[in-house]
């Protein structure tokens, strides 16, 4: 089983373009939508979702993928349900650059402080982090300072923040996957 969750943009025809290149890796893609403008809700919303389905679920290498916002969301609550996670293009800053979008921006400054102390440490190796060189929304070389100590990066010369194409890393997402 694979979840994916949406960036900001949870209208966006490229979600669902994405959930059926997932499906090449697994049948079995979960699409979570979630409010993206709530921080605290959405993360009582995800976890409690995230763990239904793994609970409804027998896939033993399950995994969680998210774009943008939601690859700020799959590394985290990845860790917290014990899934490996593939993020592309995460918006690790959200409290920086979704003020004049969301009602409480400074909410996911608290998310990531109350979460769990040094979790990338606790996470390491678990998280694979897909970054675009033409990401036209975030700092992706800023994004991967703070990554690179604890998770594989890999670098696409052609997406956009949106990531429109993921077949490129498909064989690389399952070989993660897979991994015990």
């Amino acid at each position: 089983m694979i979840i994916y969750l949406h960036g900001f943009d949870s209208n966006s025809p490229g979600n669902h373009e994405k959930v059926l290149q997932l499906q090449f890796i697994d049948p079995d893609v979960r699409l979570v939508s979630y409010s993206t403008r709530h921080p605290k809700h959405d993360m009582q919303f995800l976890l409690k979702e995230c763990d239904k389905l793994l609970q409804q679920g027998d896939d033993a290498h399950p995994l969680i993928c998210g774009v943008g916002l939601g690859g700020y969301w799959a590394e985290r609550i990845g860790f917290l349900c014990g899934m490996r996670q593939v993020i592309f293009n995460p918006n690790l800053f959200p409290f920086e650059n979704m003020e004049g979008k969301i009602d409480r921006p400074e909410e996911y400054l608290d998310i990531a402080t109350k979460c769990v102390n040094d979790f990338r440490e606790k996470n390491r190796d678990k998280c694979l982090a897909i970054l675009s060189r033409q990401d036209e929304a975030l700092d992706n070389q800023r994004s991967a300072a703070y990554l690179q100590p604890f998770y594989e990066i890999i670098w696409d010369d052609a997406a956009s923040h949106k990531f429109k194409n993921i077949a490129p890393h498909l064989q690389r997402i399952k070989a993660f996957k897979l991994l015990a």
